[in-house]
């Protein structure tokens, strides 16, 4: 009996040492200017992601490309779903575009795709990626070692929280200025109009100026006495833009399960 308890737990020990061991993500690097990313949004404020270098070298160089040739500035979140994601980085608004520059190859690394993760979106191609990048709503790590992850949003997660929600969203929010902290580029001011944002980031309606007041004359004592005449009807605010049309349907595949986590389609970002 105790040569057969003692083989069992030998059995045992041998296919513990035989599965694969999890690698711990690493812990993020010191705070660095230099790879800090910022995105002042339509929702009405900045959010402060830290780039991940020591995990994803390519795709931080790439963003960091794209981003000192405004190349994000006014491009939309074409497809946010809610519990999920928000996708954005194309150009065309229909989750089909990307850069003129060549496609990654893939950097998957054990980054979680926490809450505030921020990862690349990709084709069924593993090294496809591009331009396009999510970021988590909430925790998936289905999508762990199947999608880059570049950095995770270290301040102002309230205002990708604001994203409107669509596949693609009605009016959808928008990176008005993307910038890298080392650059020292300020957030727009209230002089700027941004499409989307609330009636607080907008600039005041233009002063409306009134005519100068002139005496009125005595009537003579025959005359009728004089009416009185309304001053004048008060004066309508302009009235705000329009909102853009929404851009074209998407052509993601339908959603599937939660559990399936299933690849990527052209361009089309995660599944949830």
């Amino acid at each position: 009996m105790r040569i057969k308890s003692l083989f069992l737990a030998l059995l045992g020990l041998f296919f513990a040492a035989a599965a694969p061991a999890q690698v711990p993500a690493p812990p993020p690097p010191p705070a660095d200017p230099e790879n800090v990313l910022l995105l002042d949004l339509s929702t009405g404020g900045r959010v402060a992601i830290q780039l991940r270098p020591d995990v994803a070298p390519r795709h931080v160089e790439r963003i960091k490309t794209l981003v000192r040739q405004n190349f994000y500035n006014g491009i939309i979140f074409h497809r946010v779903i809610e519990g999920f994601m928000a996708q954005t980085g194309d150009p065309t608004g229909t989750g089909e575009g990307g850069s003129t520059l060549p496609d990654l190859e893939a950097e998957f690394n054990p980054v979680p795709h926490l809450r505030g993760a921020v990862s690349m979106a990709r084709t069924d191609d593993p090294n496809s990626a591009n331009s396009q990048f999510f970021i988590m709503l909430t925790p998936r790590l289905t999508l762990d070692g199947k999608y880059t992850v570049f950095g995770r949003v270290i301040a102002g997660m309230a205002y990708v929280d604001a994203i409107e929600r669509g596949e693609p969203p009605a009016n959808p929010s928008r990176i008005v200025r993307a910038s890298i902290q080392a650059d020292n580029i300020p957030s727009p001011t209230p002089g700027e109009v941004i499409p989307g944002a609330p009636a607080s980031l907008l600039p005041a309606p233009p002063a409306v100026a009134l005519p100068p007041a002139t005496a009125v004359e005595p009537p003579a004592d025959d005359a009728p006495p004089a009416q009185d005449t309304p001053v004048g009807s008060e004066v309508d605010a302009p009235e705000a833009d329009a909102p853009e049309p929404a851009p074209p349907q998407s052509t993601a595949p339908e959603t599937a399960a939660p559990d399936a986590a299933s690849e990527a389609q052209p361009e089309a970002g995660p599944q949830p």
